[in-house]
């Protein structure tokens, strides 16, 4: 399929609102790739949800993707913007709205958005999608997404599961459409470093038990010593105070002081693909990472050691070929990616995806249909919950972003049509800490007292 045509314009102006590092990462990449082919000048406006989440600035420099715009906003506050963009009385028109949100935030934009574009003669192409890999809650993150324009799936696996939901349900599949993750790339690995480097990929909330988080710790801090030649570093999304989409009892920094690592043992933050050019050897339990570490084909251990279990997140690699133990890994093996599976789930560490497309054409079918969808007359949009499907569930997460079932703002919304002072700043940073301390200090007091 072609990127654009001269009958079916690309987009100019795209508005991306995400709720986390990660999600900004997903969706500002996303909104570059949908725009990969196209020669005018893109105009990229970021806005990042109001919430514990909220990214900082080192967060954003790390994803290395500028906005010509970026400011901080809740729902409220980007919905009447975006309803002003459409009635002529904003900064200009959006062609296209990147939803990089959790699935019911996405679904009380979607509700917003109907009701902020009423009556509205035009009003931008709305695309969301999933950051990285599909393991959970599927049915329920899918329907909360249903109702923008372009649902992409990272996947031709992902893709075929997404429209098996929605024709399950009776809900329009059309707005699914296969694509890939927008930030795998960098050089293939061809041979092995030094010193060699063995990368652990941590995740905030898998395991989310102190104990499974120490044995993992343990394990890592045991290989290097076993390996002393090697480099092993353990990779962390986030330093202490910072903010991501899950929030951590009890981080991997403040488990490692129990410890007496050796000297060739480390902590790293930083962008993860830069962490990959070094890397021999990545291990992880379920992260996405592990999808940016086959696309460059490096060797990519799952662990096994807790279980294959989809509460962890590794059941999604069953025939991957990349499932093992940390004790296969200290006697040497290496684990060998099934090319067929790794293909299926848009990675093309050999070459080319699941139906002969390369990494670099996975995206010119989203191109093609964000064209289309905006060389066209766009209905209303029109998610598959609403009062009538789903009146016990909807106003609960309508409320959530103070809006009302209909989709409008309920009284006494955030309505700041401006960026907060520093008083402002002052006091919603110190929220966020306070938030963080009672999730990572006294949380786990209470429940210990609990269990006396």
């Amino acid at each position: 399929m072609p990127a654009s045509t001269p009958e079916q314009p690309a987009p100019q102006r795209i508005a991306v609102l995400a709720d986390s590092d990660t999600r900004w990462k997903w969706g500002a990449l996303t909104a570059s790739r949908l725009t990969a082919n196209h020669d005018t000048r893109v105009t990229l406006d970021g806005f990042l949800l109001r919430g514990r989440a909220t990214p900082t600035p080192r967060q954003l420099t790390e994803v290395g993707v500028r906005a010509d715009r970026l400011r901080e906003v809740t729902a409220v506050e980007f919905l009447r913007e975006m309803e002003r963009s459409v009635r002529g009385d904003g900064s200009g028109a959006y062609d296209v709205v990147v939803l990089a949100l959790v699935g019911g935030g996405v679904q009380a934009v979607l509700h917003g958005l109907a009701h902020a574009w009423r009556g509205a003669p035009d009003r931008p192409v709305v695309v969301t999608g999933y950051v990285g890999v599909v393991y959970e809650k599927l049915a329920d993150g899918l329907l909360l997404r249903h109702g923008a324009d372009v649902v992409l799936a990272n996947s031709a696996y992902d893709a075929e599961r997404f429209r098996d939901v929605y024709e399950g349900v009776g809900a329009d599949a059309g707005s699914v459409t296969e694509c890939a993750l927008p930030f795998l790339g960098g050089d293939s690995y061809k041979e092995a470093h030094d010193p060699y480097t063995v990368v652990f990929a941590a995740q905030p909330s898998v395991p989310d038990t102190p104990a499974d988080r120490m044995y993992l710790l343990d394990r890592l801090v045991r290989h290097a010593r076993r390996y002393p030649e090697r480099e092993v570093l353990l990779k962390l999304r986030s330093k202490p105070g910072e903010h991501t989409t899950h929030i951590e009892e009890v981080p991997y920094q403040k488990l490692a002081q129990r410890l007496d690592p050796p000297p060739n043992f480390r902590l790293v933050y930083g962008n993860m693909g830069e962490v990959l050019d070094r890397t021999d050897l990545l291990v992880t339990v379920s992260s996405t990472a592990a999808l940016e570490s086959l696309h460059r084909r490096i060797p990519t251990a799952l662990l096994t050691d807790l279980g294959v279990r989809e509460a962890l997140g590794n059941h999604h690699f069953t025939g991957s070929g990349c499932l093992v133990s940390w004790d296969q890994l200290d006697a040497g093996e290496l684990p060998r990616a099934d090319p067929a599976w790794v293909a299926r789930q848009g990675v093309a560490a050999g070459g080319t995806l699941s139906g002969g497309g390369s990494y670099e054409s996975a995206f010119d079918g989203a191109r093609a249909k964000v064209a289309a969808l905006l060389a066209s007359d766009r209905p209303p949009l029109a998610p598959y919950y609403s009062r009538t499907t789903a009146p016990g569930y909807l106003p609960r997460i309508l409320a959530r972003h103070h809006l009302a079932p209909d989709g409008s703002p309920l009284p006494g919304a955030p309505a700041a049509d401006r960026d907060p002072g520093p008083v402002r700043q002052i006091v919603r940073r110190a929220a966020r800490g306070a938030y963080r301390h009672g999730v990572q200090r006294v949380a786990p007091v209470i429940r210990r007292m609990g269990e006396l």
